[in-house]
C-alpha cells in the first residue's frame, strides 16, 4: 500500500454526529478531539510523515461565543505538558499554521512553549491549521513579499511558497475530508493544486482506523501525472 508523505485531514461533522444522536454540540467535539488522537496515532503508524490537519477555520470564529469558547479550551488541552511530552519521545514536532495573534494569550503561549519544545523532532511534523484560512495565508505571503521589497520580475510560485505559513514543507500528497461535504473550505488551496482529494460519507467521529486504510488503498490505485 503506497502511504502520502504529507497527509491533510479536514475533520468535519462533530456538530451533526451529536445532534444525529440527541447528544449536546460539545460532545460531538470532544469525541473529535479523542478520535484525531487516535487517527493521528494511527497514521503515523502506517508511515505518514507530516499530518496537517483543519483544527478551527477563521470563519469558525462567527460561531456563538459559548461554542468557540469551549472550542478554544479543547484545542488548548492538545497542548498540555504531557501530550507534549508524548510527542518528543516519539520525534514528533508539532507546528501551528493560522492568524495566531487571535488566540488568547495564554494558549498562544502554549502553542509557544509546545512548539519550542518538540522543534528537534525528526520523525514526523504535527501540523496544526488554527483559526486558519487559505486565503488570507496567500494574503499575508503578499504582504510579507512586498515588505521584503522583492522586484516583481523576480517574483515566482516558488516565492510564493515560501513565503506562506508552510513555507518549508513539502505540499500535501492527500486530502481528506469527512462529515459528507465534497469541497476544501479555504484548507490548503495554494498547497493543494495538486493533491489528491478524498471525500468520506461519515462523520469525523465515526472515521475509524479501516476508513483510514480503504482510503490509503484509493491513494494507492491513483496516478499522479502532474499534468505530464
Amino acid at each position: 500500500m503506497k502511504i502520502p508523505y504529507h497527509l491533510g485531514i479536514i475533520i468535519d461533522g462533530n456538530r451533526r454526529w451529536a445532534k444525529k444522536r440527541g447528544l449536546p454540540t460539545f460532545e460531538g467535539h470532544r469525541r473529535g478531539l479523542d478520535n484525531l488522537n487516535r487517527i493521528g496515532e494511527y497514521a503515523r503508524e502506517k508511515g505518514v510523515k507530516i499530518l496537517t490537519i483543519y483544527v478551527f477555520s477563521s470563519e469558525n470564529w462567527n460561531r456563538s461565543k459559548t461554542e468557540v469558547n469551549y472550542l478554544m479550551r479543547l484545542i488548548g488541552s492538545v497542548f498540555s505538558r504531557k501530550h507534549i511530552n508524548d510527542l518528543v519521545k516519539k520525534g514528533i514536532k508539532v507546528r501551528v499554521i493560522g492568524q495566531k495573534e487571535k488566540l488568547s494569550k495564554f494558549l498562544q503561549e502554549k502553542i509557544r512553549k509546545a512548539e519550542q519544545l518538540t522543534e528537534k523532532g525528526e520523525k514526523g511534523i504535527l501540523n496544526l491549521a488554527i483559526s486558519y484560512s487559505g486565503r488570507l495565508e496567500i494574503v499575508q505571503a503578499v504582504k510579507k513579499i512586498i515588505a521584503k521589497k522583492i522586484p516583481a520580475n523576480k517574483i515566482n510560485e516558488k516565492t510564493i511558497s515560501q513565503n506562506l505559513w508552510t513555507a518549508q514543507l513539502p505540499y500535501p500528497d492527500f486530502i481528506i475530508r469527512t462529515g459528507m461535504e465534497k469541497r476544501l473550505s479555504n484548507f490548503l488551496i495554494w498547497q493543494a493544486a495538486y493533491s489528491e482529494l478524498c471525500f468520506i460519507d461519515k462523520y469525523w467521529p465515526d472515521f475509524n482506523e479501516k476508513d483510514l486504510d480503504k482510503a490509503f488503498l484509493d491513494y494507492s490505485r491513483r496516478q499522479r501525472r502532474f499534468g505530464r
